[in-house]
C-alpha cells in the first residue's frame, strides 16, 4: 500500500516526538514540518530529512494537494483553528490533548469530522498503556476508581492549568472505565507555583454508583502515575508509569494476590500506528473526538467548581 503523506505541524516539545514516530513508521511519509518559528521548523525538519514551512496553510489546497493527514502539537489555544482548516481541507486530523479550549471549539470539530467522513483523533496516550487496556477490558463494572498523577514542575505546559494539562489525562481514562453517565461532581484546587492551578483534585459520582477520585499535581518531587480499581470480586493497582498490574481477589475467606507485567509498549508510537490504522480503513480510532470532547467536558465543569470555591 502506498504511504500516508502526513505533516507535523508544531515543532515544539511534543511534535518533536510525533515527527519521530511518523518519520519511523512504515505506514506513512513525513512530509513537512510546520512551525511559525523558522528556525525550529527548519530544525526539525533537517532532522528528518522533510520540508518546512511557517505557515501550514501552506501544506493544504490550493497551495497543495497532497497530503493525508495532520498531526496537530500546537499550543492549545490554537488547536480549534489549525484542526479546522486541516478538517476543511479534507485532512485527516490527529491532535493533542486538550481538544481544544472551548466545548463550542469541540463540537465544531466533531461535526466538522463526521460531516467530511474524516478521521478526527485526540492524543490521550494512556489509552495505548496495555495495563490500562487490560483493566478497561476486564469484566464488570467498577465500584470505585481511584487516579493519581503526579509530575515534577516544568515551565513547559503552564500556559493552562493542572486540570486540561494533566487531570484530563486520567479524566479520559476514568470515562472509559466507568462507562455510564456523570452525576454529581465536587472538586477543589490551588495555586502553588503559577498563575494558575498547580494541583487539583475530584470526586466523580457516576449514575449507576461508581465513585471515581482523581487527583492531579504538576508541583511533586517524583513523578507518579497510579490507578486502583475496585469491583466486586477484588481489585486491581495499576502503575502505569512502569506498565504493570497487581490484583487481588477474595479466595476462601482470604485473599489471593498476583502480578501481571506486559511488554513495554511504546505508547505514542501505539497512538500513530492507531491512527494511521483509522485512517486507512475508514475506522473509528482508540480516541475519537468525541470522547476527547467528553474528557474536556468533565474537566471545565471540574474548572468551573474550582473557580466557585472562595479564594486562598
Amino acid at each position: 500500500m502506498d504511504k500516508l503523506r502526513i505533516a507535523v505541524i508544531g515543532a515544539g516539545y511534543m511534535g518533536s516526538f510525533h515527527a519521530g514516530k511518523f518519520a519511523a513508521s512504515g505506514g506513512a511519509e513525513l512530509v513537512a514540518i510546520a512551525d511559525t518559528d523558522a528556525a525550529r521548523a527548519v530544525r526539525l525538519a533537517g532532522e528528518f530529512g522533510c520540508a518546512h514551512v511557517t505557515d501550514f496553510r501552506e501544506l493544504l489546497p490550493p497551495h497543495f494537494s497532497g497530503l493525508d493527514a495532520a498531526c496537530v502539537a500546537v499550543p492549545t489555544g490554537e488547536h480549534y483553528q489549525v484542526a479546522r482548516a486541516c478538517l476543511e481541507a479534507g485532512v485527516h486530523v490527529l491532535v493533542e490533548k486538550p481538544l481544544s479550549r472551548t466545548l463550542a471549539e469541540a463540537d465544531a470539530l466533531v461535526d466538522l469530522a463526521r460531516a467530511r467522513s474524516l478521521v478526527l483523533q485526540v492524543g490521550h496516550l494512556q489509552r495505548f498503556n496495555p495495563a490500562f487496556r487490560a483493566l478497561a477490558a476486564a469484566p464488570g463494572q467498577p465500584l470505585f476508581i481511584d487516579i493519581e498523577r503526579l509530575a515534577p514542575f516544568k515551565a513547559r505546559g503552564t500556559d493552562i492549568d493542572v486540570v486540561l494539562d494533566l487531570m484530563i489525562h486520567d479524566l479520559d481514562l476514568v470515562l472509559a472505565l466507568a462507562r455510564a453517565p456523570v452525576g454529581k461532581v465536587s472538586a477543589c484546587g490551588f495555586r502553588v507555583l503559577t498563575d494558575t492551578l498547580d494541583l487539583a483534585n475530584a470526586r466523580i459520582e457516576f449514575a449507576d454508583g461508581c465513585v471515581a477520585n482523581v487527583s492531579a499535581s504538576r508541583v511533586s518531587q517524583l513523578a507518579v502515575r497510579k490507578l486502583r480499581i475496585f469491583r466486586d470480586d477484588g481489585y486491581s493497582s495499576a502503575d502505569l508509569h512502569v506498565q504493570r498490574l497487581r490484583h487481588a481477589r477474595g479466595n476462601g475467606g482470604g485473599i489471593e494476590e498476583s502480578d501481571q507485567g506486559f511488554e513495554r509498549v511504546d505508547e505514542l508510537g501505539a497512538q500513530a500506528a492507531d491512527f494511521l490504522r483509522a485512517v486507512r480503513e475508514g475506522a473509528a480510532p482508540l480516541v475519537s473526538g468525541a470522547q476527547g470532547r467528553a474528557a474536556l467536558a468533565l474537566a471545565q465543569r471540574i474548572g468551573e467548581l474550582i473557580a466557585q470555591r472562595p479564594a486562598r
